[in-house]
């Protein structure tokens, strides 16, 4: 198996498992971090020295960083938790209509609750423009949640540029960073972000762990959606689990020394991908390749179907969108919305090239899939049509 999906997942780093299995024997650090005991002080060391290895890789204070299940609850808890704390009534939200599944339900789950959100529409590269988000805010505008790195197509998203202009307008800026941290370099210090989501099963850490960063200065302040004893300043209540914790510290710390090689490894593997594939005629790639991130190719095929497509190459661990999404089984929202019809948008594969890739997988999975694209293109008798009057 060729596994070209770690958008969607990483396998675990031998060097996380290492620091993770001490903290769950009796001869570890299995206390609740919450205690006040000596086995409870040891199990809060690890966790504070993993909040301090994901401050770093983002840029943040370690005082920033708010432990939750996932990137799913950071989301939830930005989104909400900003909207709650200063009143729902009237209020006014801004996010586009590619952004990850998450956003997108909890918006709309606060539309119920008389929120007023808008969505705005990418242009046909899969980019909103900071142009965009401005025109689109009202003095009833609290907040503007946008993808640092769409997780299906790879487009990077202007947040570097858009977040001083909303820092002088006064609105909360939350941005989705999962498919950016580890892949990108990020500096809060240097972009005023208010809130912020990661997750740690996207870098080689364990599933079921993420973070949320939440600005002190200026204080973004958030409603908790989780009571209980008050943990994480009182934003998110409930035991924490040390050894996830710890195993997300451990591969953000990892991320950040290997930053730089891993950006340049996955970049060339991407681009030897999309050259080889490009023997096919008509096909196309899906996001602006002038912003895009290094790991991710989204490429859609004229004349296949793409169940079949997809069910031709049992060797290959490829997607056609978000995993998130996938129970849908309908075409991807995301190539929609920057105007693909249905057909195309389903004919479309997500390559996601990991740490582990080599070359010689890139070529083996570039072979598969033109094999396969010309054999279903034989069988269309759409495509034979169109080839036949010259326009393949």
């Amino acid at each position: 198996m060729i596994y070209l999906d770690y958008a969607a997942t990483t396998p675990l780093d031998p060097r996380v498992l290492q620091i993770m299995l001490p903290l769950l024997t009796a001869d570890g650090s299995f206390a609740n971090p919450a205690s006040t005991h000596g086995p409870g002080y040891k199990a809060r060391a690890a966790v504070e020295k993993a909040r301090a290895q994901v401050a770093a890789l983002i840029g943040a204070e370690p005082g920033e960083i708010v432990w939750t299940s996932g990137a799913t609850e950071s989301n939830n808890l930005a989104i909400k938790g900003a909207l709650e704390f200063r009143g729902v009534r009237n209020a006014h939200i801004v996010t586009s209509r590619t952004e990850h599944k998450c956003v997108l339900d909890t918006c709309r789950h606060l539309e119920t609750q008389g929120v007023r959100v808008t969505y705005l529409k990418p242009g046909a590269e899969g980019v909103v423009s900071p142009e965009q988000v401005l025109e689109a805010l009202t003095p009833e505008t609290v907040l503007v949640s946008l993808m640092w790195v769409n997780n299906e197509i790879g487009v990077v998203q202007e947040v570097t540029r858009l977040a001083p202009l909303l820092r002088e307008r006064g609105v909360l800026f939350h941005v989705d960073a999962v498919q950016a941290a580890g892949k990108l370099a990020i500096d809060l210090r240097a972009v005023p972000i208010d809130l912020l989501s990661v997750s740690a099963h996207k870098i080689y850490g364990p599933k079921g762990v993420g973070a949320l960063y939440v600005r002190k200065k200026p204080r973004a302040r958030l409603a908790p959606q989780m009571h209980g004893g008050g943990h994480e300043w009182g934003m998110r209540s409930g035991t924490l689990a040390t050894h996830q914790i710890a195993g997300m510290g451990a591969a953000f710390e990892i991320a950040a020394a290997q930053l730089a090689a891993d950006a340049e490894h996955l970049a060339g593997l991407r681009d030897l991908l999309w050259q080889r594939l490009q023997v096919l005629p008509r096909i196309l790639r899906n996001g602006d390749p002038g912003r895009a991130a290094p790991h991710v190719l989204n490429v859609s095929f004229e004349g296949v179907e793409g169940e079949a497509l997809r069910a031709s190459l049992p060797g290959l661990a490829v997607s056609s969108g978000s995993a998130c999404s996938s129970a849908t089984q309908e075409p991807s929202y995301v190539l929609r919305a920057l105007g693909r019809d249905d057909e195309l948008a389903n004919a479309s594969l997500r390559f996601s090239l990991g740490r582990g890739t080599t070359a010689e997988q890139v070529e083996q999975a570039a072979a598969a899939v033109i094999e396969q694209v010309l054999w279903l293109r034989e069988l269309s008798p759409i495509w034979v049509s169109d080839r036949v009057s010259g326009d393949a």
